[in-house]
Order: C-alpha cells, then structure tokens, then sequence
C-alpha cells in the first residue's frame, strides 16, 4: 500500500528570516561543511526547514539531517538538494525549476561557475525586484557567506531557480 500525504504549504518568510539570521554565523544544531567542499546547501536545507519542510528519511535518496555522518547527500550536495527538490513524490519538500526572472523570496537559485562541470552553489533568494533581475536579486549563501548579496556579484555562467511548491508530511 503506498503512503498517503498530506501537502502543507511551504513558508518563504520563514526561510528567509532564517537566512537572515544565519547568514553570517553557524546554527550549532548543524555541521558545517565548509572544509569538505562547502557549506551552501547544507545552509538551504536549514532554510528549509525554517519554511516548514520536514524531512525524508529514505537513505539513500532522501533529504535529512541528523549528523555529520548521517546525512543524505540531498542535504548537502548541489546537485543531490536540485534532483531531490524536482523529483521528490514523498515525504519532505518539493518544488518546479522557474525563469530566473520569476524568483522571488524563498526560492533557491544554484549557479554554474565557468571552471566547475555542473551547477556547484546554492543560493537563497532573500529579496527581488519587479521583474527581478541580476541587478535587483539579493541572496543569501554560505561557503563564502552572504547576507543580501546581489546576485550581479557573482561571476556565473549559468543559473537555475526552484521554486518549493509545498511540504508532504
């Protein structure tokens, strides 16, 4: 029998305050990631969490948190967070890819920087103007952290922008 969920909705104030608040320091209820190749999408998940996700324990395939060595690689990994975020049909978040020029606060943009194969950071979107644009987008990230960093300061080549569309619990 396959499991029924109920779908809650996804709180983007919540998870921006929470990028707000964490931005420049670490949450000591979480590891910080920053000495094993980054800190970016371990940040996204916690913002997640703030917006009300909860967590998929699928091992494996799953997104959760509940060590430094239990962990699924959705939690931490860019690639992982994205496939999990627009696949996910049980427990915990999920979400659709938008235009960039749709994001607004809430949504998580991932960059592809010039030297690096795939998309290798995640980004928070904390504020965005009418239409957004590089220019106007603020974000916040850690790795190098960032509170209302403009998005126009990063040298990318590509971007994509997920948008949560709800919580399965």
């Amino acid at each position: 029998m396959a499991a029924t969920y109920q779908v809650f909705p996804f709180v983007p104030a919540g998870a921006v305050a929470y990028a707000r608040a964490w931005a420049q320091a670490r949450n000591p209820q979480y590891g910080d990631f920053s000495d094993m190749g980054g800190d970016c999408s371990n940040f996204i998940s916690q913002t997640l969490v703030a917006g009300g996700a909860v967590m998929n324990e699928t091992r494996g395939v799953g997104w959760y948190y509940h060590s430094m060595n239990d962990r699924a690689p959705a939690w931490t990994g860019v690639p992982f967070l994205w496939r999990f975020l627009a696949t996910n049909k049980g427990r915990g978040p999920f979400g659709h890819e938008i235009l960039p020029e749709e994001a607004r606060p809430g949504d998580i943009i991932q960059l592809k920087f010039a030297h690096m194969p795939d998309f290798s950071h995640s980004l928070l979107v904390q504020k965005a103007g009418t239409p957004p644009t590089p220019e106007n987008i603020r974000v916040a990230a850690h790795s190098i952290d960032a509170d209302e960093r403009p998005l126009r300061t990063y040298s990318y080549v590509a971007a994509r922008v997920m948008r949560i569309d709800g919580v399965r619990k």
